[in-house]
């Protein structure tokens, strides 16, 4: 189970060095007015910290380290 948790802290923390941050589209109603429905796309960025991919990244190589000497 550590090593699961390991290699997906791994894969997470590398993507969050790598990409920086995230963007998607999000569609929201603007207008709700009985038969008429009006919505538009807005656009979405989720920003985290570098340094939290980093964390991410050493939490999951100690996470195989020490799972790795249980085996």
């Amino acid at each position: 189970m550590k090593k699961t948790w390991g290699v997906i802290l791994i894969i997470a923390g590398l993507a969050m060095l790598i990409l920086g941050s995230v963007t998607y589209t999000k569609k929201e109603k603007v207008i709700d007015a009985g038969p008429i429905e009006i919505s538009a796309d807005k656009q979405k960025t989720l920003n985290w910290p570098p340094y939290f991919g980093g964390v991410l990244t050493v939490a999951g190589i100690v996470l195989l380290v020490t799972a790795r000497g249980k085996d």
